[in-house]
């Protein structure tokens, strides 16, 4: 095959066509081109014949021996015109997959064009120029067909949307990807029983097949058939209908379950952390706490028992009144913690003629009354400002 001309060579095979045309002298004959008027039709992938013939009617013969015919194809898509087979002086030049059906020179032009695409449809124009065996043109004659190319559809694609378990809700889908023209859907369940499915579970046109409620005699195969006027596919699903829950609603109560003991644990973690944390500084002892102010103890005339109890405390000294008003600056003499928890009776004295009472302590009975009934002063330890006894 020779390569086929670029497109300046293609329109000016196209100019000289119409200018022999146009320049022959009146001629006796009339060509007249023959095509279909109706849109051809054909499948991606397969081959189609576009049917094309002319005749020659002459007011002696309807045959005229020794005619050349000059032939032409053009495809014209959405942006340009494009010459896909010529025959000129005897040659053939055409693209791949062109070609013409009969041998030239022939009164049939019929184009057969393989291996259809779907960017092959279109309008196809045949132009035939036709002389005789002078070199004078007989007639010329122009006609254009269309084509269209049809896809049957490409294997769709099944799919299970939702949690196939009893009294819930799925959709199985089917979707094929590519097909011309569109393609409408029909599911139907092949297994355990055969059943098939109307509007409105089912949608045709996108595919769809709703199943509400669930039950386990819906378990089974089902198939999805995609078709149009060119062909068929199908794709299937097994639908397998559980009785519990699912797996995603046990994973979520195990996930759920050790979120709950986790956070548990952590607040008895924090409620013991909080409780030792409050008993601590308690317990401690401040190394800068102050010590207890140490009373006095009285002097030799004090008796302190073995035990560490105070039996007896008595002083002569704190007993006696001042025989005088005290002097500037002199001390006056302090009780000691004994003196102070318990009172002593004053004892009389010489040197008055009235005997000083002796005072009862709160209650009504004498400190001497309480030494006689045998009771024994008791001396209370002192405690620190940390809550420790000193």
């Amino acid at each position: 095959m020779i390569s086929l001309p670029g497109p300046l060579v293609t329109n000016l095979l196209r100019f000289l066509f119409l200018g022999l045309s146009a320049l022959a002298p009146p001629s006796r004959a009339e060509l007249q081109l023959h095509l279909p008027a109706n849109q051809l039709q054909a499948v991606e992938g397969g081959e189609v014949v576009l049917p094309a013939w002319y005749t020659l009617h002459a007011e002696v013969s309807s045959a005229q021996p020794g005619e050349v015919p000059f032939v032409m194809w053009f495809f014209k898509d959405k942006e340009k015109e494009d010459q896909v087979l010529s025959y000129i002086n005897g040659v053939t030049t055409s693209k791949p997959g062109v070609s013409l059906v009969y041998s030239m020179p022939s009164r049939n032009l019929s184009l057969r064009l393989e291996g259809l695409q779907e960017k092959d449809s279109g309008p196809y124009s045949c132009s035939v120029n036709v002389q005789d065996k002078k070199g004078n043109p007989s007639g010329h004659s122009i006609k254009t067909l269309e084509l269209n190319v049809l896809v049957p559809p490409a294997p769709p694609s099944c799919r299970l949307q939702g949690v196939p378990r009893v009294g819930a809700n799925v959709t199985l889908s089917c979707q094929s990807p590519r097909s011309k023209p569109a393609v409408q859907y029909q599911w139907d369940r092949q297994l355990p029983s055969f059943q098939t499915f109307f509007a409105p579970v089912l949608d045709v046109i996108r595919g769809s097949l709703s199943l509400t409620n669930l039950s386990s005699s819906m378990a089974g195969v089902y198939v999805c058939k995609a078709h149009n006027e060119v062909g068929t596919a199908q794709c299937n699903v097994t639908l397998e209908v559980s009785t519990g829950p699912g797996a995603a609603v046990v994973a979520g109560a195990v996930v759920g379950t050790l979120v709950g003991l986790g956070l548990l644990a952590g607040l008895v973690l924090l409620y013991h952390r909080r409780g030792k944390a409050l008993e601590e500084p308690a317990n401690d002892i401040k190394e800068d706490a102050i010590a207890p102010r140490t009373l006095p103890w009285p002097k030799s005339s004090d008796t302190i028992s073995k035990n560490g109890t105070l039996s007896s405390v008595t002083s002569a000294r704190a007993l006696r009144p001042p025989h005088g008003p005290p002097r500037p600056g002199a001390l006056t003499p302090t009780p000691s913690l004994s003196s102070q928890a318990l009172p002593s009776p004053r004892l009389p004295t010489t040197d008055g003629a009235n005997p000083q009472p002796i005072s009862p302590i709160p209650g009504g009975v004498s400190s001497s009354g309480l030494s006689r009934m045998g009771a024994v002063p008791v001396m209370v330890p002192a405690q620190s400002q940390a809550g420790s006894l000193v």
